[in-house]
């Protein structure tokens, strides 16, 4: 389980083929190693992992404690029902009570958890995303890639304004997508279908993409030599306006895209999404006569969170303001491939 947001791990899969389920470490030299569990470290030094871990009691209490930590006081030896002993593939450990109330590192009925061990582990689990995502962000800029990271909520027409976008923009420069959604290929068939390449990346229990996920899918895209560099690589989010907003990917630009049809609270009811923001599209304009939204009162909530944030007023399907954002990405390209030639020329 992720401990920042709590959504689920190991269940990502590449256009429909399970990811690998080693883990990834990032050596001196800048490059990420990926290997699996129980396979020799070698190129690169590490530390041991913390093999804090956690079980849940009948009654509802959370104990946690690491394999390092084979005594548990007390209550060493006793009966679960069933036997408790069992084998991580390393040694054993000492069977544990899982009904002290009087836990120090436990909790009941909702309380939170040992608050200075979980800081840790959410610090640890944004380094790492944060480690690759430089990583990321190196490799797209060496290449001259323009990366907007497209978040907002399910329906708010996000994948809409990608396809239209993919079909005006055919011809112009390269572009490629890295899709993500917790499960199917519907959004990445749309995609396709516009003749861009995609990777669809389902998340499983996951709520968010991270930089691990877009180093895969990125991977894909060159071995199968449908995104060389010098375009534009739009990675459209899981549709989540919180858990997104806290994994850098290595994107050049995020924005978030608000429907006119979700009200005009959001940005003050899910802030940090619109604090991280670069841009904040606004689309489904063609239906503001139908409707009560305030627009001007919804990017006054979103700018008085980000001063800088720019917006865009867009209709997705009629077309209305659409020439803006694409000149918008044409800027940012054209941003992206003049620091390229001027670090090649260093």
């Amino acid at each position: 389980m992720c401990t920042v947001c709590g959504c689920g791990e190991g269940e990502t899969r590449i256009d429909g083929k399970a990811t690998d389920a080693g883990h990834e470490h990032i050596g001196p030299d800048g490059k990420v190693y990926r290997h699996r569990h129980g396979e020799a470290h070698h190129h690169h030094a590490h530390h041991h992992h913390d093999d804090t871990h956690e079980h849940v009691a009948p009654d509802g209490t959370v104990f946690r404690h690491s394999h390092n930590d084979h005594v548990h006081g007390d209550h060493e030896n006793h009966d679960h029902g069933h036997d408790h002993s069992h084998d991580h593939g390393h040694h054993h450990h000492a069977a544990h009570d899982h009904h002290r109330p009087d836990r120090p590192d436990a909790i009941d009925g909702g309380a939170a958890l040992n608050q200075p061990r979980l800081v840790t582990i959410e610090r640890d689990i944004l380094a790492k995303n944060d480690g690759l995502a430089a990583v990321n962000r190196r490799r797209f800029a060496d290449r001259g890639v323009f990366v907007l990271n497209l978040m907002s909520s399910p329906g708010s027409g996000k994948t809409t304004l990608l396809t239209r976008s993919l079909t005006d923009l055919k011809g112009r420069f390269p572009v490629a997508v890295i899709e993500g959604d917790q499960q199917t290929s519907f959004d990445a068939d749309r995609i396709r279908a516009t003749g861009t390449p995609a990777v669809q990346v389902n998340t499983g229990k996951g709520c968010h993409l991270d930089a691990s996920m877009v180093a895969q899918a990125a991977d894909k895209l060159a071995a199968d030599g449908q995104f060389a560099g010098d375009g534009v690589l739009f990675v459209e989010n899981v549709g989540n306006l919180v858990c997104p907003a806290g994994f850098d990917l290595g994107e050049t630009h995020r924005v978030v895209v608000l429907s006119v049809t979700e009200g005009e609270d959001k940005p003050l009811k899910y802030p940090d999404m619109f604090v991280r923001a670069d841009l904040l599209v606004v689309n489904k304009i063609d239906l503001l006569p139908h409707l009560t939204f305030d627009v001007e009162r919804m990017i006054g909530y979103a700018q008085r969170l980000n001063p800088s944030l720019a917006v865009i007023q867009l209709s997705a399907t009629t077309g209305q303001g659409l020439e803006e954002w694409y000149d918008w990405i044409a800027d940012g390209l054209a941003e992206a491939r003049a620091s390229h030639a001027a670090t090649a020329a260093v």
